[in-house]
């Protein structure tokens, strides 16, 4: 019985440090935590569907390039122009973060159409919806909101995470 439990503990042991070694080795390299997120909703479809797993890396390491500028310079990230980011909503940690595309950023005051930018910071927007996320699910998103830059996709491996999440 002796052997068993210490077999146990040792597997214990031995997965918690792999699992530490992986999360602090993603956290290293991205820059950000957490470094890869489930799609939750058909927001981003057709680019990113619900169950795709999305690897982030901080925006202190990669720039973000809008949809208006990508528009510009040829640059495509999932599909379409400009990057694709996951951000807090209203810098809000307590609700679920959003993933959307940055589509331009703004100066506090700035108008567009009819909205009036109460912030500085990004106008973001599900490729699949047809209005911005300003201003009904966030003000324009600051930067200290962005949690990351999505630039890899697994397609679909998502849907354990959400089924157990």
């Amino acid at each position: 019985m002796d052997d068993r439990i210490a077999g146990l503990l040792k597997d214990l042991i031995t997965t918690l440090i792999i699992v530490g070694l992986i999360a602090g080795g993603g956290y290293a390299i991205t820059g950000t935590w957490p470094f890869m997120v489930a799609v939750q909703s058909g927001s981003m479809e057709p680019n990113l569907n619900v169950g795709d797993v999305v690897f982030l890396v901080s925006p202190q390491k990669k720039e973000i390039i809008t949809y208006l500028d990508g528009k510009e310079t040829g640059y495509r990230m999932f599909g379409d122009f400009g990057d694709v980011i996951v951000y807090k909503p209203n810098g809000d940690g307590s609700k679920t973060p959003i993933i959307h595309r940055a589509l331009m950023y703004v100066r506090e005051g700035q108008k567009i159409g009819n909205y009036v930018a109460e912030n500085d910071g990004y106008i973001t927007k599900g490729d699949h919806n047809l209005l911005p996320d300003q201003p009904l699910l966030s003000k324009p998103v600051k930067d200290e909101w962005i949690i990351g830059v999505a630039v890899f996709k697994i397609p679909y491996i998502g849907y354990f995470r959400l089924i157990f999440g």
